[in-house]
Formats: structure tokens, C-alpha cells, sequence
């Protein structure tokens, strides 16, 4: 392949690496994802010939601005990313740079090894980047920094050629001769200003290139921020993980005792010491779904996280004990409280507050904003309790904000504070503070930076802690391997200003304006809701469900963070200079399934859903309009956005579905029908109910002489409302049909609405916002002498549900019938659940498969397990026997009209091979297939030959085996 074929040129793509995780933006020239040594480089003749800086980047997790540039960013981590080999012997790994932290984790633990450095981001970032950027991580104490843990490194220089780094020197005599001349000529600045402390990372480590370290060439590499040169290979040490782990977590009265604390607990089998105080437990819980985090922490209001080793579980267990004591014993602070766990579920809950830290605090407890800038100083560990408090007062001093946590025992504090980067005056307020803190970090003889480098943020601060001559000796060092300054100019070596190019700074907010919705969270402002992503990355983990599409493509254009940051620029209007028009910002956003994973797993709670309707509202506008023009939208906005009312209209006129449905039979006219509707044609075509549901019911009613209008039930029966969504009604009225069997047979008189109704979830994942509201409207009209009886209602499809309970009062936020609705509305499972604790009548039994409790895979519709979570459907289906196995990925792939869409058939075939197809066709026959949403049934029965069950249709089937 040419190296022009290996670019991404368009805006598109750029605008999705402007920034990385700090507070900086460049645009770049280019971008390239190289998959081999010969292309990168390819790459870097090209770049010299077209005269483009080269910057190295890995999941773009830095935090100082370090992966960015205005030239051309090589990108390793989609494609050159391979383990190429593990010894156990040597406890050594030899890997590409682009391989993710955990990747080389989860591989070596087969061997009972593992790598050491873990910072909090070790589920995305590459070790390419840990190494260029000298990242350390939570064990950092027992295992060190990720510089102290490098065997060997191979580097490409500017001139295509590779060179080898190590202890001893390098492959290459005359760079090694210029290194030693450096440590000849800079002995003594090197023996007093470098590797003071552990975390002592700004500047470049020389210091190893003393004789006493070995004149290790490729630690002093380390931590060069990718200035001095690519890295195609390392030899990296792993380590020996401990048998058994227990974790105690001290508490005290507040994070400066605990940091002051942390000092005395650098002692044998303690692995970690990590704090945080109160306000990191504050801003947690002001998180959906949040309220309650932290109740496994003991009481106080600053904690340490010891994680302890031993040979066996008694032993870690009873070594961790021994901690609060060691404390006691040093006799500088009162320890509150402890507690020990080994549990790996409690522990995992524990470690996750901290691990989301760096998400979390971008919002302040009150919901204001706060960013990086300060990250990651560090001082000697017996001096952070006292600068802890300088650093509390110098905030004050400027009317600022900010949590603290990080490697207390190390001496390492992270802290996002509360600048305002919209105004000139509050980036002067940003300088002032930054001098100042440097000043104060300098006065007891810390870093200015911790473990992430120092990039754009930094680099200028580098002439307040070092002397002349270290400087001097950073510049002869990037000398020696990039003589002509091709390699991320502007970082450590004649640094950028600290104020050049912030991302939120002032002209952000061109394209800023009245948002449909209220976006209440954010102040009714879509740039505040923006600039909650500060690009931690935890949208290109595989852990968990957000976020799909990344998983599916590996392409950062496709993530929530690329989403985020084509958003951005799209209101800016610097580069994409459209607005809200911007074609590149709907490319970014079109295979976002709208699965609204995000809206929780993100550590900061973005909601790409909401703001890709918005999105498509603006883009397209409203009403038939919309549908012709230059800027029109998709045929398959008329056909799936409508797709409620068709099906209304359709049901007019008795027998039009059954005919529908046979003509759809016919292949060949349904792939006409399909293409002239601007679906899918490789898809098959839904099919509808003979009759709603709705006509059934009440049918069914009159059959018997029920009143189902509003009042007392002449039997006595508590009322609920079965909601008829449009799914269940017009598509699929099986889940319906049980659901009131189920409900009857609990002892309650079953309701409809007397209307139509329907949330408006396809007009909102089509982003048809003017319509939306007008049929919610309509349908809190129809709703009305229901809510005002107080009756519970029932949702039966996930997606309905989550509309209903979260989606309509951000539309609708002046209504109060949109606000009780809302408060109203349960899932099936959970009111099952509800009405099991409270003691109800329980009239199902136990469901069996040939004499042993029945297996079930289980697909959790996306919206509910992000919005709503599960727990009361997997209580309902343990009491009824069933053994259930959740499926673990996240949304099924066909997310209503997305897989339904031209072009998102092999993405949503991807996700649905990531584990739910697998998982059925390994389920023994017998096995229970669930789901409870219609896209997830649909996907299922399309993609398998199995078929889909609804949780209601189960509890029916319990009804027969019911004493």
C-alpha cells in the first residue's frame, strides 16, 4: 500500500483527533493506522517531503496534550497491535506499541504473570503510550513506573532507520557515543536534579544514563512523549502476581491526614496506596443511578486503598489487618476506621470509584465544570500532606475548585479544577494558578508531573523546577535522535505556551443555541452537555457495552469520545464550518446505534443518544420538507420513524395486516417494497399482528363485561396499566396477550389507554423532535384520567420504557403530566418484583427442563440495562427456577432503525457475533432464549434459528406449574 493510500485526509476523521484527554485541540493534517514497519515508515518519508510533524499516538488517553498535533498522527493502536511473544522464564513480553494495557495483561496472567503499571485507564490505553508518556498506575509501589519496567525498545528515527535502545547503550555506536557524551557532560546535574523521588517523571529521565543505572538507554526513552522518535517494538518486564490479594481501605477525617498517612505504609506485601477524599465520593453520587455509591467505604471523609499480597488468603487477609496499626504506630494521624475485604465482587466495587475518578471529577458536585491542566504533580510522599493543604489554600486564594485523589503513597495527586476557559479572564485566572502551582510544587522539590508527561500543559513549567543546564541537556538529547525537530515539536523541548489552543476556551459556543431538549442537566445548554467528555477513552474499552460501534470498527471517528469531539468542532465552526449542517459531524454519527450505553457507563454520563437526535433534528429539520432537497433525509426516516402511525393507519381498515404480511412473503416484492422504503434490502421484513392488541383487549373485555374505565374495580382489584406500545400492539402481541394473563392472575384488574398512544422513540432515534412532541402531547392527553386515578403503568418493551421514564420530561419539562407519567412508569420485571417483596399473591411455580431447572440466555435490551438496569427481572426469574445467563455485551446490534438502515447491516451483524449469537448457538437444547425487546428478538430470530422470548411470556408459562 502507498503511504497516500494510508491517509485519512478528511475532516471527518481529523476533527475525531483533535484532542486526546486534556483540555488542548490541534487539528491535524492527517491521520494514518499502520499496520507494519515498512508503513510507518512510508509514513514518515512522506511527512518530511510535505514538511508535517509527526506525533505518536496510542488510545489518546494523555492527559497533557501529548497525542496531538497539527501534522500528521500515526495512530498504532487499531492495527499495530500484536503480543509477539511471552517468555515465562525471563518474565519478558515482546510487543507492537499499539497493544492495550489489559491485552498484555489478560495474556501474561496465563503464565500467573502480569504487567506492572496500571493506570486507571488500563482497559484502552496502549503500552506504546505508557511507555512514551512513563505512565505508573495504582501498584506503581511494588512494581514501579512504566520507564522501570522497559528491557529494550526499538525506535524509528526520522530517517526511516531503526535503532535499538537498552541497557548497555544502543545498536547504533555513534548514537550511543553522543548519550555518553550527554551523561559526561551533565554528571553532576543529573546525579541532583533527576530521579529524586518514584514519581519524579517531567523532563527526560537521564538520570539513567548514569553508570550507577546501568546507562540504561531505553528507560531514559522513556517518558519522551513521542519527541524523539516512533516505537516499533519493546521488551517489557512483567511480574509475578501475588497468590491472594486482600484490600483494606482506611478511613480518616479528611484526604490531607490520609495523604499525610500514606508515607508509613510503603512497606513490604502493600501494593498499592491510593487516596481520595469526600468531594470525589460527592461528585460520584450526584451520578444517575449514583445516589448510593460508596456505602462499602468506611465512615470518613478522605480514604487509602492498601492492597496487600500474600501466599494464601489468610495470609493477605491477615497482613492486611496489620495495617490500620502500622499507622496508629507512626503516630502522625488518627485512622477512623478500616475495613478489609477479599471478596473479588466487593473489591471490584471499590477499586471501580477510583478507577472512574478521572471521569467523575469533570464534574464538581454541584455539576459544574472542572478540567485538567493540573493533573498529575507529585512531591516526595512525606511532603503531600503539606502541599496538599497549599495547593486547598492557592485554590481558595483564586476563588477555584477541584477534587484531589491519586497515588498518595507515591506522592502523585491528580485534581481537575474548576477554570473557566470560556472567558479571557478566567484563562488568565488559569495561568496565574499554574505559575503559582508550579512555584508551590518546586518549593518541595516535586515534579510537575507525576506519570502522564508533561506535553502541552507542562512543558513551559519545566524552566520553574529545572535548572539551565537541564534543560540544556533536554535539548541535546532530542537532538541526538530527531535533529531536525520533526517529532511532536512544542513538548518538553521549546514548549508551546501553556494557554495555546484550548479545546473549551473562548470562541467554542459559534454554533450554540436553543436546544429542543432541556438538556437540564447541563444548564439547557447543548455546549455545556459537549463539554462533559474530557476524553478519558472509556468508550474504546471492551469491558462493558458503550460503546458498540468502536468495538465493532476500532475506529476512533466511531467512538463516543470521536462523536464528542466532531460535536464540538461542528459548534465551534473553525473547520467544520456548516453547523449544524455539517456533513462530516452526521458521518461521525451515524453508526451510533443510540444505545445510550454511555449515558452511564461513561465516567461523565454522555448521553450520544440525546445529542445525535438533537443532532439530526437541526441537520434535517422538520415536517415533509425534510424529505426533499439537496440536505433531505433518509427514505427510512419516513419508513421506521413513522413506522407507529403506518401501522395505525394500516389497522384502520380490518385485514390490511394479514394481507401486508402476505405480500411480503413474496421475495421478490418485499426486497422492492424494502428498497423503495430506503431499508435494508438484506434484512427481512418485519411482519405485524392480524390485530392490535389494543382492539383485542378490549374486545376481550366487552366479552366479559369489564369496565375498563377509570374507577373502583367491582371485584376489588388493585388497576394497573398494561402500556400498549407500538411494538407490542401492532407487531408482536404475544408478550401483550401474557402480560395481562400474568397480571390477572397476580389478583389486578388490567387497563388500557382508551386512545392510541406512543412514546415517540422512533421519531427520537430519527431525531423528529417537532413531531415527537406533538404525538407525546397527544398521548399524555389520552393518558390523563389514568394518571389522575394514580394507577401504576406497566412498559413491556425496554426502549418505551426508558422513553417514558426518562426521555419525555426533558422533552416535554413544562408539563407535569409528562412528569408523573414518567415517576409512574415500571418495567414488567420490576413491578413482578415489587409485588413479590411486598408479599403478594404468588401464582407461579417453578419452570423445569426434563427434571432440572430451566437454563436461559438472556439479551437485555441495551436501553434497560443502561437506564434502568436488570436486577429485578433476574429476581423474578431466580424465584421461578430459572438459571440465567446474562448476555454480557451490550446492545444486540440491531437497535431499532439502526440495523434496519442501509450501510449498518455488517456493524450490526459484528455485534451480534461479539457474544449473543454465540451464546445461543452453544445453549443446550431446552434453553430459554430472552428478550424482552422487540429490535433484540428480531436480531436474534434473523441472525440464529432461535426465537426470542419475553419475560411475560415465561411467567405465563410458570402460570401452568403454579400451586
Amino acid at each position: 500500500m502507498s503511504s497516500t493510500a494510508l491517509l485519512r485526509e478528511d475532516l471527518t476523521t481529523r476533527a475525531a483527533y483533535i484532542s486526546d484527554a486534556s483540555i488542548y485541540r490541534r487539528m491535524p493534517a492527517a491521520v494514518a493506522e499502520p499496520r507494519s514497519v515498512e508503513e510507518i515508515r512510508e509514513l514518515l518519508t512522506l511527512a518530511r517531503e510535505k514538511g508535517w510533524p509527526v506525533v505518536s499516538r496510542g488510545g489518546g488517553t494523555s492527559v497533557a496534550g501529548n497525542a496531538i498535533g497539527d501534522g500528521l498522527v500515526i495512530d498504532t493502536s487499531r492495527h499495530f497491535n500484536r503480543i509477539l511473544s511471552i517468555d515465562p522464564e525471563t518474565a519478558t513480553a515482546v510487543i507492537e506499541p499499539g497493544v492495550i494495557c489489559d491485552q498484555l495483561r489478560d495474556a501474561a496472567a496465563e503464565h500467573g504473570l502480569t504487567y506492572g503499571p496500571d493506570p486507571s485507564t488500563h482497559s484502552r490505553c496502549t503500552i506504546g503510550g505508557m511507555v512514551a508518556n512513563n505512565a505508573c498506575g495504582s501498584h506503581s509501589v511494588a512494581w514501579g513506573t512504566s520507564a522501570e519496567n522497559l528491557v529494550a525498545v526499538t525506535v524509528m528515527l526520522a530517517d526511516g532507520r531503526e535503532v535499538e535502545l537498552k541497557a548497555g547503550g544502543s545498536s547504533e555506536q555513534a548514537l550511543t557515543e553522543a548519550l555518553t557524551g550527554i551523561r559526561d557532560n551533565h554528571r553532576a546535574m543529573l546525579r541532583t536534579e533527576l530521579g529524586q523521588f518514584p514519581r519524579q517523571v517531567s523532563g527526560y529521565g537521564l538520570h539513567y544514563l548514569l553508570e550507577e543505572n546501568g546507562f540504561d538507554v531505553a528507560k531514559a526513552f522513556a517518558g519522551t512523549e513521542g519527541t524523539c522518535g516512533v516505537i516499533t517494538r519493546m521488551t517489557v518486564q512483567l511480574v509475578r502476581k501475588p497468590a491472594q490479594t486482600a484490600l483494606a481501605v482506611l478511613s480518616f477525617d479528611d484526604s490531607f491526614d490520609a495523604a499525610s498517612a500514606a508515607p508509613a505504609l510503603r512497606v513490604r506485601d502493600v501494593a498499592t496506596i491510593e487516596g481520595m477524599g469526600g468531594d470525589l465520593l460527592d461528585a460520584l453520587r450526584m451520578r444517575p443511578g449514583q445516589e448510593d455509591a460508596g456505602q462499602e467505604l468506611p465512615e470518613g471523609g478522605g480514604w487509602l486503598y492498601c492492597e496487600v499480597g500474600g501466599e494464601t488468603l489468610e495470609a493477605a487477609e491477615a497482613r492486611a489487618h496489620e495495617i490500620r496499626g502500622i499507622v496508629d504506630a507512626a503516630g502522625k494521624v488518627t485512622v477512623r476506621n478500616a475495613v478489609v475485604v477479599t471478596d473479588p465482587a466487593e473489591v471490584r466495587a471499590l477499586w471501580r470509584i477510583r478507577e472512574a475518578s478521572a471521569g467523575i471529577v469533570t464534574r464538581l458536585p454541584d455539576g459544574g465544570e472542572a478540567w485538567p491542566g493540573w493533573e498529575d504533580s507529585a512531591v516526595p510522599p512525606e511532603h503531600l500532606g503539606d502541599y496538599l493543604r497549599d495547593l486547598y489554600a492557592l485554590l481558595a486564594d483564586l476563588d477555584l475548585r477541584g477534587i484531589p485523589f491519586g497515588h498518595f503513597g507515591e506522592g502523585c495527586v491528580h485534581i481537575r479544577i474548576s477554570f473557566d476557559f470560556a472567558t479571557e479572564s478566567g484563562v488568565e485566572v488559569y495561568r496565574t494558578f499554574i505559575d503559582r502551582a508550579a512555584k508551590l510544587v518546586h518549593r518541595y522539590g516535586g515534579s510537575v508531573s507525576g506519570e502522564h508527561g508533561d506535553g502541552r500543559a507542562r512543558s513551559a513549567l519545566l524552566s520553574t523546577i529545572y535548572s539551565p543546564e537541564a534543560l540544556q541537556a533536554f535539548r541535546e538529547f532530542k537532538r541526538v535522535f530527531d535533529p531536525d525537530g520533526l517529532f511532536n515539536p512544542g513538548v518538553v523541548v521549546d514548549p508551546e505556551p501553556i494557554d495555546q489552543g484550548i479545546r473549551p476556551g473562548p470562541g467554542a459556543r459559534k454554533f450554540d443555541l436553543t436546544p429542543v431538549h432541556a438538556f437540564s442537566h447541563d444548564g439547557g445548554s447543548v455546549a455545556g452537555a459537549l463539554n462533559r467528555c474530557v476524553g478519558v477513552g472509556a468508550c474504546r474499552s471492551d469491558v462493558g457495552a458503550m460503546c458498540p460501534s468502536f468495538v465493532a470498527t476500532k475506529d476512533e471517528v466511531h467512538s463516543t469520545r470521536g462523536r464528542m469531539r466532531s460535536l464540538a468542532e461542528m459548534l465551534r465552526g473553525e473547520n467544520l464550518k456548516d453547523g449544524w449542517k455539517s456533513k462530516e459531524t452526521l458521518e461521525a454519527l451515524d453508526l451510533c446505534l443510540s444505545c445510550k450505553a454511555c449515558a452511564t457507563e461513561c465516567p461523565v454520563n454522555v448521553d450520544m443518544a440525546t445529542y445525535k437526535s438533537e443532532f439530526l433534528h437541526h441537520h434535517y429539520g422538520e415536517g415533509l420538507r425534510s424529505f426533499v432537497g439537496r440536505n433531505r433525509r433518509p427514505m427510512a426516516h419516513a419508513v421506521m420513524g413513522w413506522l407507529p402511525v403506518l401501522a395505525r393507519l394500516m389497522n384502520l381498515v380490518p385485514g390490511v395486516p394479514t394481507l401486508a404480511n402476505a405480500a411480503m412473503s413474496v421475495k421478490p416484492l418485499q426486497k422492492t417494497v424494502m428498497k423503495l422504503g430506503g431499508v435494508e434490502t438484506q434484512r427481512d421484513m418485519i411482519t405485524f399482528a392480524d390485530k392490535p392488541l389494543a382492539s383485542w383487549f378490549r374486545k376481550r373485555a366487552k366479552t366479559a363485561g369489564d369496565d375498563l374505565r377509570p374507577g373502583e374495580d367491582p371485584q376489588g382489584r388493585p388497576s394497573v396499566v398494561l402500556w400498549p406500545d407500538s411494538w407490542t400492539n401492532f407487531m408482536s402481541d404475544g408478550p401483550g396477550k401474557a402480560a395481562v394473563e400474568v397480571l390477572e392472575a397476580m389478583g389486578y384488574r388490567v387497563l388500557m389507554p382508551m386512545g392510541d398512544v406512543c412514546c415517540g422513540m422512533t421519531w427520537h432515534s430519527t431525531g423528529q423532535l417537532d413531531a415527537l412532541k406533538r404525538e407525546v402531547a397527544r398521548t399524555l392527553g389520552v393518558m390523563e384520567p389514568l394518571l389522575e386515578a394514580g394507577y401504576p403503568v406497566v412498559g413491556l418493551e425496554p426502549s418505551c420504557t426508558v422513553m417514558l421514564q426518562d426521555e419525555i420530561t426533558e422533552l416535554l419539562p413544562g408539563d407535569p403530566r409528562a412528569k408523573t407519567l414518567s415517576e409512574r412508569t415500571v418495567t414488567l420485571g420490576k413491578f413482578v418484583a415489587d409485588h413479590l417483596d411486598a408479599g403478594g399473591q404468588w401464582p407461579f411455580g417453578t419452570l423445569e427442563v426434563e427434571g432440572h431447572s430451566a437454563e436461559a440466555v438472556c439479551q437485555v435490551h441495551c436501553h434497560q440495562k443502561s437506564m434502568l438496569g436488570y436486577d429485578p427481572e433476574l429476581k423474578v426469574l431466580d424465584k421461578l427456577g430459572v438459571d440465567v445467563d446474562v448476555v454480557g455485551g451490550g446492545c444486540c446490534g440491531l437497535a431499532g432503525n439502526f440495523g434496519f438502515e442501509p450501510g449498518h447491516l455488517e456493524v450490526s451483524r459484528t455485534l451480534g457475533e461479539r457474544e449473543l449469537f454465540p451464546k445461543i448457538r452453544a445453549a443446550a437444547d431446552g434453553t430459554l432464549i430472552l428478550a424482552d425487546g422487540f429490535s433484540c428478538r428480531t436480531q436474534i430470530s434473523q441472525g440464529t434459528e432461535a426465537e426470542g422470548l419475553t419475560l411475560a411470556e415465561v411467567l405465563r408459562s410458570a402460570l401452568s406449574t403454579g400451586t
